[in-house]
């Protein structure tokens, strides 16, 4: 967000980034619990422990040192605005509450369907069930950056949360390997869209200084869901079977859609949105190619 806004780059290229970063974050905790459950499977959880370790050392480590990160180097407490500790407006609450109630929609599905491919007697199919999830809501995602300025912030998440409600709803009534296949494969083109609009809203909604505070907040929000629902539907699906599982992703469903009709979400940006430092200084790592560069990527 930072390049993008150094570049002085318009919505459109906003709405982009917001799609790119929102459908990895959705990803992630799609493929996350797949890849683990394959390597569980085929060899040990302590290769998928070592794995994710890896990604995070690696990674982590050249984000960190990428010279990009200069344009968000922040600025001395002395120097920041003394109006940085303004609560942030209602929506921010409801968004956060929605991330929490799509993680519970994640754990859920991930525990209804582990419980009902151990039933059939395929649990090796769990982590590929779910993956077909996350290859449906990556695309969607990935195009919803195309998406016409007319579809605003405010339409996207009721249209995203509504059909995550219509569309979970048959899980209740699935009890054999392809039918889950075809259910869980549509239900994740409502995923993404939600995640992407609800990162969307909060950085429309807080002012800049608090921005990495909010997202930070926002993520955690939607991981504590998950963490949450795995407890309560693995539990669940061993008493009730499967289905007391997936009523967990629906009526998590339909609380999200009840946030996001009664949620006044504010038409236009709240707030001033200025370069996190001078442009003369965050340029200066950046030999050799511009932001406007880097912000296309």
């Amino acid at each position: 967000m930072a390049l993008a806004r150094r570049a002085k780059s318009d919505e459109s290229v906003v709405g982009a980034v917001h799609a790119l970063e929102g459908t990895l974050d959705e990803v992630s905790f799609v493929f996350g619990p797949a890849l683990v459950g394959l390597a569980a499977l085929l060899a040990h959880p302590a290769f998928a422990l070592a794995g994710a370790a890896g990604l995070v050392a690696v990674f982590g480590t050249v984000y960190a040192l990428h010279p990009t990160a200069a344009v968000t180097a922040g600025a001395p407490a002395r120097d920041r605005a003394t109006g940085s500790r303004v609560r942030p407006p209602g929506v921010v609450y409801a968004v956060r509450g929605s991330l929490a109630l799509q993680g519970a929609m994640f754990g859920a599905c991930q525990a209804g369907i582990t419980a009902l491919t151990i039933r059939l007697g395929v649990p090796d199919q769990a982590a590929v069930v779910y993956s077909a999830m996350g290859v449906v809501s990556a695309a969607v995602g990935l195009s919803l950056g195309a998406l016409p300025a007319r579809f605003g912030l405010r339409l996207r998440w009721r249209v995203a949360t509504g059909a995550a409600l219509v569309l979970s709803v048959p899980l209740l009534f699935t009890d054999s390997l392809w039918p889950l296949y075809a259910v869980v494969t549509v239900l994740g083109a409502a995923y993404a869209p939600h995640l992407i609009t609800a990162f969307s809203l909060t950085e429309r909604a807080v002012e800049l200084a608090r921005l990495s505070t909010s997202m930070a907040f926002a993520a955690s929000c939607l991981v504590a869901g998950q963490a949450t629902a795995l407890v309560l539907c693995g539990r669940l699906a061993e008493r009730y079977g499967p289905a007391g599982a997936f009523a967990v992703a629906v009526g998590s469903a339909a609380l999200c859609l009840a946030l996001a009709l009664v949620t006044r979400v504010p038409a236009a940006r709240t707030h001033t949105v200025k370069a996190s430092v001078p442009v003369r200084q965050a340029a200066q790592p950046l030999t050799g190619e511009s932001g406007a560069a880097y912000a296309g990527r």
